[in-house]
């Protein structure tokens, strides 16, 4: 029994945050976990920033709304749940997810809560628990699943560590140089073989 888990942000869908930073003309803004390892130093420099130039978060869901999945990302799931169980494990938050998980055809997904304001300013964030990726393979392996696991960012890699296989995809030259351990993948066809080449269903299947 296999659980794929995916990243959503730069694996299926693009960096919010960039997005929104280009939109608004804000720098400081384009900072992802790819750049700022810590997620709690970054998310507060966000807030922070947020903060600064009197922005909430209705001005950020106008912009996820324009947005959709990368070009074949829809299909690369709807292909994955053909063959595994498929969770998407990311720290990005629910108040932002929904219309792009809606045109992912609604995998199930796990991230964390803002906390908001009656004036829609964001004044705080929630996570799920610390290392939320981490701990949610630590979680499936307790319920007897094997675990592949594909992901981008600086704070993927405690998921991919955990995983039976982990893979990176679409990562940067410093995560792939910081982690030669992790195969890397640039398609998601790409990706699909590997996560198949990593898998033992075939070797469940044939003894059944």
């Amino acid at each position: 029994m296999e659980i794929v888990c995916l990243d959503l942000e730069g694996v299926l869908v693009p960096e919010i945050w960039i997005n929104f930073a280009e939109k608004m003309g804000i720098e400081e803004l384009k900072a992802t976990t790819r750049d700022i390892p810590d997620y709690d130093v970054l998310m507060k420099q966000r807030l922070s920033i947020l903060d600064q130039n009197n922005l909430g978060i209705a001005d950020i869901q106008a912009v996820i709304g324009e947005m959709g999945p990368m070009e074949g990302a829809r299909e690369f799931v709807d292909s994955l749940r053909e063959q595994f169980q498929v969770v998407i494990l990311s720290d990005t938050f629910y108040e932002f997810a929904q219309p792009l998980m809606r045109q992912l055809g609604w995998p199930t997904l796990f991230c964390h809560r803002l906390d908001v304001n009656a004036e829609g300013k964001i004044v705080d964030y929630k996570l799920r628990q610390k290392d939320p990726k981490r701990q949610s393979v630590i979680a499936f392996h307790q319920l007897n699943y094997r675990v592949i696991a594909a992901g981008d960012s600086y704070n993927d890699t405690t998921m991919l560590s955990e995983a039976d296989a982990g893979i990176l995809f679409k990562a940067p030259k410093n995560v792939i140089e910081e982690f030669p351990q992790y195969p890397s993948m640039t398609t998601y066809e790409e990706l699909k073989q590997e996560i198949e080449r990593a898998s033992n269903r075939d070797i469940i299947l044939s003894r059944q």
